[in-house]
């Protein structure tokens, strides 16, 4: 890591705004990393980055829960797709709420209503199984989708504030490094927890007797509880230890300071969807974030369509090289933007364009260099989120709170470009439905060509 990019230490300092406790940590020394030594942020960075971990761990939970729900409930694409759409919906519909809170209070409150809901959403899986009801599980990943709005709301901006505003790109790919650890973590775990030792065919389910029949369905429902109880546990621990060393957790002036535009919500949305670059952004959000989601839980089930006698344990295998590649290039790419800061728009570009043409490659190559083609999107994905959030940030810096609850509320791409593919799978077949991403990837590179247009264009103004 370069010797100058690292995460702030803080000093203590009263805000001028609203008077608060002499032992919470202050905002100007974030920007001017100073502080005593015993004031250092390891505390807060390590409960950001189980963050980033956790939530990972849950979205591609989902990926084998796509899986898992259209063997026990027998679904065709479109409705095991739901999964993603309720989860996305949950992000969309409670990423303003999550900015009020946050703005009305601070990011830390934020985070912590973000982990209860979280929780409360993991554990309604026991009564979903309990009841064998597919409805019940979705309404238990709206919640979990609604923790996650407060969550992602909350932390990106938060890390992209403990710092130097020229480094917060790299901050936040840093932090979101750790998010595909996690999501290697929970396929990992679905893999083996809730995917069985022997996957039954469709032929022996329907040689079975009723009863034997509902017995297995039943089981297979039951097989999610686990890693979800998990969860659940995690993020309560996370909470706790947010109580703990609440005061070690720094209040960055724009997390206790209201500004007018985020006071005034109509004001502040007018201002947002008045600037194009921010607007363009939060596009490119929604049809990367599609994408991604779409890439991954269709993955298992390109593996088995297009690899004969493939199980799906060893689908969910490529799922996980997918997610480990997609590490490495969350790696590599946050020291290349360490190295070379001033050309995000450029490898975004680069990128988006590797994405697409790999992406139409798994289209039109139907066998397992196919699949690899679609294996290989994960690494070129890897730098998108981050940089697209980062940079949208950064071109309306008066108005972060608001408009991070808007390019949070983008991720609802998830649900609706998911459920586009699982449309297409169910008349066209998976390979079909994978164009579906690549002109999504299409969106991208063209928002990040525009983008380093419009800074060029800023930078002679200047």
């Amino acid at each position: 890591m370069p010797a100058n990019m690292q995460f702030a230490r803080l000093e203590e300092a009263p805000e001028a705004d609203e008077p608060r406790e002499m032992d919470d940590i202050s905002a100007d020394a974030v920007l001017n990393n100073e502080l005593p030594h015993e004031h250092t942020l390891w505390i807060p960075l390590a409960v950001l980055l189980s963050l980033f971990f956790l939530w990972g761990a849950a979205n591609n939970l989902n990926d084998i829960l796509i899986k898992q729900f259209k063997k026990a409930f027998q679904l065709g694409d479109l409705q095991s797709g739901l999964v993603q759409s309720f989860f996305y919906v949950g992000y969309f519909t409670f990423a303003l709420p999550a900015s009020a809170v946050a703005t009305r209070y601070s990011f830390r409150v934020a985070i912590v209503c973000g982990l209860t809901l979280f929780a409360a959403g993991a554990m309604l899986f026991l009564p979903a199984a309990s009841m064998f009801s597919y409805p019940m599980f979705l309404l238990a990943l709206l919640v979990i989708g609604s923790g996650l709005a407060f969550l992602e709301t909350s932390a990106n901006p938060y890390v992209t504030q403990l710092g130097p505003p020229a480094e917060a790109t790299w901050r936040l790919n840093f932090a979101a490094a750790f998010n595909p650890l996690g999501s290697v973590a929970g396929v990992a775990l679905g893999r083996m927890v809730i995917f069985g030792n022997k996957e039954l065919t469709e032929e022996e389910t329907t040689q079975m007797t009723a009863a034997a029949a509902a017995e297995y369905y039943q089981r297979e429902a039951d097989r999610v509880c686990g890693p979800f109880a998990g969860v659940a546990a995690s993020a309560l621990f996370l909470i706790g230890l947010m109580c703990v060393f609440w005061k070690s957790f720094p209040t960055p002036a724009t997390s206790t300071t209201t500004s007018s535009a985020d006071v005034n919500l109509i004001s502040g949305l007018r201002a947002l969807l008045a600037n194009r670059r921010y607007t363009a952004g939060v596009c490119s959000q929604f049809f990367y974030v599609g994408a991604q989601v779409g890439v991954w839980s269709f993955t298992i089930r390109y593996a088995q369509v297009n690899v004969p006698n493939t199980t799906e344990q060893q689908a969910a295998d490529y799922l996980i090289v997918s997610l480990v590649i997609f590490i490495a290039g969350r790696f590599v790419t946050t020291v290349v933007i360490g190295c070379f800061p001033d050309n995000d728009h450029m490898l975004l570009l680069a990128y988006a364009v590797s994405a697409a043409v790999l992406s139409t490659a798994g289209v039109v190559v139907q066998s397992k260099l196919g699949l690899w083609c679609i294996v290989a999107v994960s690494f070129f994905m890897s730098t998108m989120f981050p940089t697209i959030f980062s940079l949208s940030l950064l071109s309306v810096p008066e108005h972060v709170k608001l408009a991070a609850s808007l390019l949070v509320m983008a991720i609802v791409g998830g649900a609706v470009i998911t459920a586009v593919m699982g449309l297409l799978s169910d008349q066209f077949g998976i390979n079909i439905a994978f164009l579906v991403p690549a002109v999504c990837f299409a969106e991208v590179a063209a928002y990040a060509f525009f983008e380093k247009a419009a800074v060029t264009r800023s930078n002679i103004q200047t």
